[in-house]
C-alpha cells in the first residue's frame, strides 16, 4: 500500500494499492488537486512532491509539454500522468483562485 499526504488539503492523508495514479488517488479521497483534462492535456493538475519522489514512476512525454526541466529538478510532477510505486509521498499545489 502507498500513502499519499495532501499538503495543501490540510495534510489529508489517504492510503491505496502500490502503482496507483497520483490524481485518480487525490478524486477517489477528496484529496484537491486541481484538474481539468485528467489526460495529459491541458496542465491544470501541476503539483510538487515534497518528500518520496523516490517512490513516483519516471517523467512522461506529455509532462515534458507542461513542465522545463527546473521543474522537474525541484519535484514538480502531472498528477494526471504521475504513478505512486510504492512507499509514502508528501504533495502540495497552488490553490485555484476562487472566483
Amino acid at each position: 500500500m502507498i500513502e499519499v499526504t495532501f499538503i495543501t488539503n490540510g495534510n489529508k492523508v489517504a492510503t491505496a494499492p502500490d502503482n496507483s495514479n497520483l490524481l485518480r488517488v487525490s478524486l477517489r479521497e477528496q484529496g484537491g488537486i486541481p484538474f481539468l483534462c485528467g489526460g495529459g492535456k491541458c496542465g491544470t493538475c501541476k503539483c510538487r512532491i515534497e518528500q518520496g519522489i523516490e517512490h513516483t514512476d519516471k517523467v512522461k512525454d506529455k509532462e515534458r509539454k507542461h513542465l522545463t526541466q527546473e521543474d522537474l529538478d525541484q519535484g514538480y510532477r502531472m498528477a494526471c500522468q504521475t504513478f505512486v510505486l510504492e512507499g509514502s509521498i508528501s504533495v502540495s499545489w497552488v490553490p485555484k483562485k476562487k472566483a
